[in-house]
């Protein structure tokens, strides 16, 4: 088995079908751009969701959503596309799909109930226990103000 991991974003919404025996399939694409020497590329990833699983985020899916997919990698298919150019097919079924902290499409950007409020970090002191009076010539088993040292009789154990 081959995994793979993907981060990128959808090129339309998820779309849901039904396989004859009734098992639901959602299917989803996304585009994924490498910059080499100043040339950009695309390479675009058909993505299955086989039964009910992620059906709660995929709702919340759209077109221009960051996702990052984790899923099983299988065989490149080559076909010729419309002006008869061969092009790879690359295709993933989804193990685990997650929302990418990459990035917000500009839908996500511009609407209020995606936004979370910023969490507030109390401010934590600085403590050096060398200064504490207490604690400075803490010797275990010994009386405060004691200079003795500890027997071999007065340990417990």
């Amino acid at each position: 088995m081959n995994i793979i991991t993907i981060a990128g974003r959808l090129g339309g919404d998820p779309e849901v079908r039904f396989t004859s025996n009734g098992q639901k399939v959602t299917t989803f694409r996304i585009a994924t751009t490498t910059r080499k020497s100043g040339k950009e590329d695309t390479i675009w990833w058909r993505i299955t969701v086989w039964g009910e699983n992620f059906d709660k985020m995929i709702s919340f899916l759209k077109k221009g959503s960051a996702v990052i997919v984790v899923g099983e990698l299988h065989k490149p298919e080559i076909f010729n596309d419309r002006e008869g150019k061969p092009q790879i097919s690359m295709n993933v079924t989804a193990s685990n799909i997650m929302f990418s902290p990459f990035g917000k499409s500009d839908k996500e950007g511009s609407s209020s109930e995606f936004k979370k409020p910023k969490e507030q970090v109390p401010k934590q002191e600085n403590v050096r226990m060398e200064d504490d009076e207490e604690f400075s010539s803490f010797t275990p088993g010994a009386k405060k103000g004691s200079d003795s040292e500890i027997s071999d009789d007065e340990i417990p154990f």
